[in-house]
Parts: structure tokens; sequence; C-alpha cells
């Protein structure tokens, strides 16, 4: 046998070394808000001044608002398209999604209208003339008007204009024309908007390194010009979307799981790992490929997992929707925008759309609510900032609802169109519980 000298022996790969825990966006999200909140009790006209950060922040977050939106969306009508193909598989998924999304809009625009979230707030926020300004000019148009308004005369207008309607016209009729080509030409065009979407998560993550300035000067601003009424205010937002988000999993998901012979507690134990996962990073991307795993292992078909997951990602998010239902109330109660159920439906429709624009990285609800907080024209973008201060709280809780959300569907849908083995989740239930004991 030859002899191998140690200077010819392959040298050992260098360990990864861990990253401190200063260096990771949540904990440097959470510093910038904490230390934010401290400025602003401690020295408020210092805190004040700090508004041009979340401002700043808040300008970056916008260049990314219309560009997602459109490549999201026209990706999801083309995928949509694709579902139609496979028959009943994808017309059962297209209806489960639009039913429980439109079920969890509604039910949190009623609680959010009878809970009053924001009330205490009013008289305490400052609604000037620049804040105003941003939907006042939409509050008084005709019906031909805004017809006008949401068709653009030329296609770069429809994302310069400031507002999403016409980004979306222009997003549905693009997806359709997609969905024309020859099946060659068609897979080279969504194969190049997915690259050009990438591009723009890319850039997201980039803006989003910036969060941490963001965060603190959006509270710090918020703590000093309104003290511990934005605290109680934001406390109590919080409240409401936890015990929301905690409602469309356990009772809307649980019923559904029920109806269909699954059991959602033992479900949810099965994927905690994930769970933690989502809590942790406040994106519900990061759990996508062992869900992916996961659901197969547990019986579900490799062609109802490929279909339902990754479409739900951008057709189904039900936290997203609770969210912004939420948030939407919140701004005009705190604003006095006065919104009858005739707006508030109408802000369904409009969610509807803008939700399945929803970027899954994190602080993607945020940049889509204010994206569908522009479109709507009747509510003041002057509050996105003190939301946004409290954006790392609500992401994570939200991401667990979306990841949930669709891991259910997928198992729902698999189990109506035939594409489950209750033996297999069975056989797979008794190995995992058995490692964990």
């Amino acid at each position: 046998m030859a002899h191998v000298s140690a200077s010819q022996a392959p040298a050992a790969l260098p360990e990864k070394r861990k990253q401190p825990f200063y260096y990771r966006a949540p904990f440097q999200i959470m510093a910038g808000i904490v230390i934010g909140i401290l400025l602003g009790f401690l020295a408020p006209q210092t805190a004040v001044a700090m508004k041009v950060l979340g401002d700043i922040f808040l300008r970056l977050i916008k260049t990314v608002v219309t560009p997602l939106v459109f490549f999201n969306l026209v990706l999801g009508i083309v995928s949509a398209g694709d579902l139609s193909k496979v028959g009943k598989l994808g017309l059962r998924a297209l209806i489960y999604f639009e039913v429980v999304s439109s079920i969890a809009l509604l039910v949190s625009l009623i609680v959010a209208h009878y809970s009053g979230v924001g009330l205490d707030l009013q008289g305490h926020v400052s609604n000037d003339a620049s804040a105003g300004a941003a939907y006042a000019q939409n509050t008084h148009l005709s019906i031909s008007d805004f017809l006008l308004h949401i068709f653009p005369d030329n296609f770069l207008g429809a994302f310069t204009g400031g507002s999403l309607l016409p980004v979306i016209v222009i997003a549905i009729a693009f997806g359709a024309a997609v969905m024309g080509l020859p099946k060659d030409r068609r897979e080279a065009v969504e194969g190049a908007l997915n690259l050009l979407s990438d591009c723009f998560f890319k850039f997201t993550d980039i803006v989003m390194k910036f969060a941490p300035l963001g965060a603190f000067g959006a509270i710090a601003y918020a703590i000093g010009s309104n003290g511990m009424t934005a605290i109680l205010s934001l406390g109590y937002l919080l409240i409401v979307l936890y015990l929301m988000l905690a409602f469309v999993i356990i009772v809307v998901m649980g019923t559904i799981c029920w109806l269909y012979g699954f059991n959602l507690f033992v479900f949810l134990r099965y994927i905690k790992a994930e769970i933690f996962l989502l809590f942790a990073t406040g994106s519900s991307e990061s759990a996508f490929p062992s869900l992916m795993e996961k659901l197969q292992r547990l019986g579900c078909s490799k062609q109802s997992v490929g279909v339902v997951l990754p479409t739900g990602y951008a057709f189904n998010l039900d936290g997203t929707s609770v969210y912004m239902s939420l948030c939407t109330m919140f701004l005009a109660n705190a604003y006095g925008v006065h919104l009858g159920w005739s707006e508030m439906l109408g802000l369904v429709g409009l969610m509807l759309v803008t939700s399945k624009g929803a970027a899954t990285v994190s602080g993607g609800t945020f940049i889509v609510f204010a994206a569908t907080v522009t479109a709507a024209g009747i509510l003041p973008v002057a509050g996105l900032p003190l939301l946004f201060g409290i954006n790392r709280l609500t992401s994570q809780a939200v991401s667990i609802c979306n990841a949930v959300g669709n891991a259910v569907a997928t198992l729902v849908v698999a189990k109506a169109s035939g594409e489950f083995d209750r033996d297999a989740m069975r056989d797979e239930y008794a190995r995992a519980f058995a490692r964990d004991a």
C-alpha cells in the first residue's frame, strides 16, 4: 500500500463558525425596537427627529413593491393555468384557497371592526395635510374617473403612478398573454420572469439589511410623539392579531382537518421543528423545502405536493389575510377614517388580489400591506412606519399561519383527490414520534 505523507493528505475543511447572535437580523431588529422605545421615553424630541430613518426605509421598501407584486401575480396566474390541466386536483386547490382566504379576511375584518384596534390613538397621531394628501386625492373620484385610473395608458406608466391597481390590471392581462403562448415560448418567458423575480427578492434582502435602522426610527418617533399611548395601542393590536391567527389555525383549519379525517394537533406536533424555524426567521419560505419532504412521507402523492404547496405559497396566505384586515382597520381607526361595510367589502376584494402577491420572505407581508394601503386610496400612508415598528413581532406569527395553512391545504386537497395514503401517514407518525421519545 502506498504511503501517503501528511503533506499529501487532503486538508481538512475548515469548520464553519457559527455566526454570533448579534449579527443576526432578528436580534438587530429587536435591539433597534428596544433602543427606539427607550429613546422615545428618555429624549422625546430627539426621538421625533429619528422619523427620517423610518421614512427612508419606507421609501426603499416602496421601490420593490410594484415589481414584486407584478412578477408574483403573473407567475401565480401562469401556475394556476398549469393547475387547470391536472383536472380535479387543480380545481379543488384553487377553490380551497379562495374559500379559506375569504373566510380569514371576512372574519378578521369583523373582529377588527368590533375590537376597536387603533381607536385609542385617535387624536394622538399626526394627521397633517401631507399625511392626508396621499389618500384625499382619490376619495372623490367618479366611477368613470376611477375606471380610467386603474387602466393605464402605457405599460411603464402603471409602475410609476404610485398606485397598485394599474399594476394588478397589467399583471392579469400579461399573465393571460403568457398562458396563450406556445409551450416552448411560455416556458422561456416563465423562466425569465422567475429569474427577474429572484433578482427582486435579492434586492429586497438588501433593503431589509436596513430594517434595524428603520425599526429604530419608526418606533422612536412613535413613542417620542405619542408616548405610552402608542405602546398600549400597538400592544393591543398584537394581542388581537395573535388571537385571530390562533383562531384561524385552531378553529378554521382544525375544523377542516376534522371534516377530512385528520387530527390537527398531531400534525402540528409532527411539524414542530418547522414551526420553530418559522418563528425564528419570520419567513414562511424558510420551512418550504422540509414541508415538501414531510408531506410526501406523510402519504401525499408527489404530484399533489408539487402542485398544491408551491401554488399555495402564492395563492393561499391566510396569515397575511388576517394581518392586512386588522392593520387596515387599525389605520382607519387611528386616523379617524370612517369605513362603512361597503368600503370594507371593497377592501376585502382588493386584498384578495394583493395578498396573492405577498412575498414569502421576511417582511413581505408588510411590503404588500403598504402596497394595498396605497392602492386603496382612502388610508393614510403616514401610519405605516408605526406598524413597521412591530413588524418583526407580527411577521413571526403570520408566517406560521401561512405555512401551516398551506400544509393543511395540501393534506386536504390530496385526500379529496384520491392522492393520499393513510397507511403511510400512520407509519410516518409512528416513526417520527418514536424518534422524539
